[in-house]
């Protein structure tokens, strides 16, 4: 086989060539940076009320009779194009604060349900109507990643200078 200057290349050549390829991706994959909060903005239809929600990587955030479910959060670094992304998943519980309490009052049992996923992939910050939750009273968005702070070793101090 003939190199692109005409030198005879061998198949370990290229073996090692894309060996060293595969892992130069694989370290820029893995530096991706990897948020720990997602923030998203949920509205309510029936009230017109616009909520903050924060959500660990995770666990668990309600919202209304939605419970919301970051699996995993992204932020570019500031020099490159902004972009925000999250993987997330979104259940209908059925069930608010008010409703069970309405249920004691009332005493009557009632069988719990299980949560419907109503949203399972990826959104957006930058195009929050690409992946959008449809539910007739909520809408949920991403709107950023909360990154964990990362620890810069520092600088020992000059002891002072003695008189």
């Amino acid at each position: 086989m003939r190199g692109l200057f005409g030198q005879k290349v061998g198949v370990g050549a290229i073996a090692g060539m894309a060996a060293a390829a595969l892992i130069q991706l694989a370290s820029v994959a893995q530096a991706e940076p990897v948020g720990q909060t997602a923030v998203f903005t949920g509205l309510d239809k029936i009230t017109a009320r616009i909520s903050r929600l924060e959500a660990d990587i995770g666990t668990r955030v309600q919202f209304g009779t939605l419970e919301i479910l970051a699996q995993t959060c992204n932020k570019r670094p500031p020099e490159e194009t902004p972009e925000t992304t999250a993987f997330v998943e979104v259940f209908d519980v059925g069930t608010t604060l008010a409703s069970e309490l309405q249920e004691e009052v009332d005493a009557a049992p009632v069988m719990p349900q299980e949560p419907e996923r109503i949203f399972s992939g990826w959104m957006f910050a930058s195009s929050p109507g690409l992946n959008a939750v449809e539910h007739p009273v909520y809408d949920v968005w991403l709107i950023d990643c909360k990154m964990s702070e990362l620890s810069t070793p520092t600088e020992p101090s000059a002891p002072a200078a003695s008189e």
